[in-house]
């Protein structure tokens, strides 16, 4: 194939600290690899996408593209569209009865003429974006999708690092940091942290130890009541790890004697299973989103947790915190904004020879750098607990493993 002369930029699904970023940095790169390659930005992802909507990236926008790198979310705009949910997009008016989306989509490349479409978003975005290029390339459209992986919750298989976890996880522990001062607000203080992650406690995790470490920088005044044990993580609840309830209860009423408090962090998927299996036998609706995941702010797992432990270690006051938007609308840090450019970099290489894919550090071929096929792209990797670094948090703060499945009434 010749090299493009046309390409669409997209972001899609939630937000992450690395879409204005990647958005930014694909810019740059086709401007110092080729400036004569024309650059749109399709407005709210794939909903700009099917009805045609879209920006042009000027002259002007090409020289200031750096401003992107320093905002957190996507100017260009996202949302939550299932290309192969003929009914939702019906529903919402982006096709008419009768049409598919993926036909609608890959005729209005046509029509604007793009021969490459850059898709930046997490799982549910580029298994669409996998579709959606089986769909083009079946029925011989000519054009080339590559995608980025965006999800803060950095579960994307076989991808090791996905844009914007680093910096979620950064942010989640500077939220955390101004929650923790509530720990004295009221004797006996439970504070659930809830961070997000439905099926996979990287983030969780990684929230953890980024805050601990921000404890090790601290001057601590125990003699005033000012102990780093009062401010530490005393628990950390992610899908993955099983939890013995009954020691679990134990050991947090005895921090919470010493310490006055109890200071929790709980992935936003955890216990989902036992929620759900409530809702249902209280005969309630099970609020699902176009991709037909659990609407996690709806069924509020924090709060679920909250009321699970409170009476158990005797707390007088319970604190859910979410840092989730927070955290996921901020800027990418030094170390993504690394990983997003070397991306980029990629996937304009991989544009110019007309490459599809996935770009990320492949974690079954040696951590290469590569387009990963799409095919091979699948979300819910889930993380792992065994790393040397996630028990070492788990030794400091004296938590076991039992079975989760308890917590369920």
């Amino acid at each position: 194939m010749n090299k493009p002369k046309k390409v669409a930029i997209l972001t899609a699904g939630g937000l992450a600290p690395c879409l204005n970023s990647a958005v930014g940095s694909l810019i740059e790169r086709y401007s110092e690899i080729d400036p004569s390659i024309e650059i749109i930005c399709y407005h709210s992802g794939y909903k700009g996408l099917l009805l045609g909507d879209y920006y042009s990236v000027t002259p002007e926008i090409r020289a200031n593209a750096d401003r992107l790198q320093k905002i957190g979310g996507s100017s260009i705009g996202n949302s939550r569209v299932k290309l192969t949910n003929i009914k939702d997009c019906v529903n919402r008016g982006l096709v008419k009865e009768g049409e598919d989306p993926q036909k609608v989509a890959a005729d209005q490349l046509i029509k604007d003429g793009v021969d490459v479409l850059h898709t930046i978003g997490g799982d549910d975005t580029n298994i669409s974006a996998a579709n959606l290029s089986e769909f083009l390339a079946k029925n011989n459209y000519g054009l080339t999708v590559i995608g980025l992986p965006k999800t803060v919750d950095n579960d994307v298989h076989p991808i090791k690092q996905s844009l914007g976890a680093w910096t979620a996880a950064e942010q989640g522990a500077k939220y955390f940091q101004n929650v923790v001062d509530e720990n004295n607000s009221n004797p006996r203080m439970l504070i659930i942290h809830e961070v997000m992650g439905r099926n996979c406690g990287w983030l969780t995790a990684a929230t953890t130890q980024a805050y601990r470490k921000l404890l090790d920088k601290t001057e601590w005044l125990p003699e005033l009541g000012l102990s780093r044990k009062a401010f530490d993580v005393h628990a950390v609840f992610i899908p993955e790890m099983a939890l013995d309830l009954t020691a679990e209860v134990k050991r947090l009423r005895e921090v919470m004697d010493e310490v006055d408090c109890v200071n929790i962090f709980v992935s936003e998927g955890a216990g989902v299973d036992a929620i759900i299996a409530e809702m249902e036998a209280k005969n309630q609706e099970v609020p699902r989103d176009a991709f037909g995941h659990i609407k996690l702010d709806a069924i509020n797992p924090g709060k679920w947790f909250g009321e699970q432990f409170a009476e158990m270690i005797g707390a007088e006051k319970t604190l859910i915190q979410k840092s989730g938007y927070f955290a996921r609308a901020a800027a990418a840090n030094t170390e993504d904004m690394r990983l997003i450019k070397s991306c980029a970099d990629l996937a304009v290489e991989c544009a110019i020879r007309r490459e599809p894919g996935v770009i990320g550090h492949d974690d079954e071929q040696n951590n290469i750098l590569r387009a990963i096929e799409f095919p091979r792209i699948k979300g819910g990797k889930p993380f792992d607990i065994e790393s040397d670094w996630f028990i070492q948090i788990l030794a400091e703060i004296g938590q076991t493993k039992g079975a989760l499945v308890k917590l369920a009434h």
